[in-house]
């Protein structure tokens, strides 16, 4: 089992499927990386050679934002908006859902997640 960009790539799967696993990498951006390398998309993981791995990887990191600078920069968005006071940033630190979605009957897991931490920091005092 190889991991390309901190995703882990089954060897079963097709070059064009274990290349869109890949936070940061779509449909479309997988494409294009596998045809400047002239990697078939039919191809599966474990018949790759691993200078194509690594080409591979070198490829999607060198164009694209992938893995730990993608996620490091939704949490420094995210930062941002709670030191803003913003009503998202507002709506994270209390884990409510943040789009506008219903609250009284559905959003269950964010409530749940919620009064745990109240009961915790209430156990504190």
């Amino acid at each position: 089992m190889s991991y390309i960009s901190g995703a882990r790539s089954v060897p079963d799967s097709q070059v064009r499927i274990a290349s869109t696993k890949m936070d940061g990498i779509g449909h479309k951006k997988a494409i294009q990386v596998r045809s400047r390398l002239g990697i078939s998309g039919n191809i599966k993981m474990n018949e790759l050679t691993k200078s194509q791995i690594d080409q591979m990887e070198q490829m999607s990191c060198q164009d694209h934002v992938v893995h730990w600078e993608l996620k490091r920069g939704e949490r420094a968005d995210i930062e941002r908006f709670i030191s803003l006071s913003r009503y998202r940033g507002i709506r994270h630190q209390d884990g409510s859902p943040l789009r506008g979605q219903r609250t009284h009957t559905n959003a269950r897991t964010c409530r749940k997640q919620a009064n745990s931490e109240m009961k915790v920091k209430e156990g504190e005092r």
